[in-house]
């Protein structure tokens, strides 16, 4: 949802609060799509700072689902969101010896509103998600679910570095 920022910085001290939809039903985090299984609107508090400068305060519970590092089962991993932030629209773009601003969620004077919560939950994504603490994972040869039965596989770990004597040892095997 995109939010016009113009007419709240025409009056002075102006603030309004505001109750957003969050509409995502996705969100595509490092090449996967997780689902939003619950979410709450933003409740965003716009307050004009005078002098072309703005401040955004709100919060919003989103919860993803998120596959177990280990078994690839769902997790639903909850975040808060929690926005405090000024924006100063006096800033002109970067020149080549300034940082630019990285603020993508704002285009002139429009908020869009997914691509900030999108940006927050991107801060506070997790590098590991786990079922439990003693996740046991799948089985590297047939693929099943430690966690729910065990299979017979054979894991034997060996040693890559020894692949080359095992080599040998499998050529002069007698039969």
């Amino acid at each position: 949802m995109i939010i016009s920022l113009a007419e709240i910085m025409q009056i002075p001290n102006e603030s309004r609060q505001m109750e957003i939809p969050v509409e995502a039903e996705r969100i595509h985090v490092a090449g996967m799509d997780h689902k939003v299984i619950s979410k709450e609107p933003l409740k965003l508090t716009v307050t004009n700072l005078g002098n072309r400068r703005v401040a955004l305060q709100g919060a919003t519970k989103i919860v993803l689902a998120i596959p177990c590092s280990r078994c690839l089962d769902e997790v639903d991993v909850p975040f808060e969101i929690e926005i405090d932030d000024e924006i100063d629209f006096r800033q002109k773009e970067a020149g080549p010896d300034e940082i630019p601003d990285e603020r993508v969620y704002i285009d002139g004077t429009n908020l869009d509103v997914e691509r900030l919560i999108y940006d927050e939950i991107l801060l506070d994504f997790p590098l590991q998600t786990l079922c439990r603490e003693d996740c046991k994972g799948i089985c590297k040869v047939c693929g099943v679910n430690l966690n729910r039965e065990t299979c017979s596989c054979d894991q034997t770990v060996l040693d890559p570095r020894m692949a080359a004597f095992q080599d040998i040892f499998d050529q002069f095997k007698e039969v």
